[in-house]
């Protein structure tokens, strides 16, 4: 059962503006636009690890990390492809018909944004996954090492523990 909050009341004219609203909200039509444009360049681990797991053969997962931390643990079929090596081996390794999505390690990396920039310049269609590895391992998906597949438990910070999602 969804129960709504109320709604708080309006702010008078006198009162100061909080620091979340110093800076006014945008307008919906500007702020639709802007989410729809996010949409189009960001996925989330949660998508991807459903689509792989009903499947998908739509995307490829490029995984742009080192070969020391690709053999950490990696996306279970994902290609190896390190930022670095993006324009001498990106047409032997993706089909520049299928769109990517690329990750790095995780939130505090740039290293996917570097990624998908240097494949988008090479005329890929590509989207960040956001929360890199790092997310994947912590919402408990399987990585890959040479030792075999590996899953940790679910973080209770960042997914819902147990059969459950989250509901966005």
């Amino acid at each position: 059962m969804i129960t709504q909050q109320p709604r708080p009341a309006r702010q008078s004219p006198a009162a100061p503006a909080s620091p979340v609203l110093a800076t006014p909200p945008a307008a919906p039509a500007d702020a639709a636009a802007y989410f729809a444009a996010r949409l189009a360049f960001h996925t989330d681990v949660a998508d991807v690890h459903t689509a792989l797991a009903a499947g998908a053969t739509d995307f490829v997962v490029v995984d742009s990390r080192s070969t020391a931390a690709w053999d950490q643990g990696h996306v279970p079929g994902a290609v190896h492809l390190p930022t670095a090596r993006i324009p001498a081996d990106a047409r032997q390794l993706l089909d520049p018909e299928v769109p990517v999505v690329v990750h790095c390690w995780g939130p505090g990396c740039d290293g996917a944004t570097r990624a998908a920039l240097a494949l988008a310049r090479l005329g890929y269609r590509v989207k960040e996954m956001l929360g890199g590895i790092e997310y994947w391992i912590r919402e408990g998906y399987p990585t890959e090492t040479w030792q075999g597949t590996r899953t940790r438990p679910v973080d209770p910070l960042t997914a819902p523990v147990g059969e459950g999602e989250c509901g966005c």
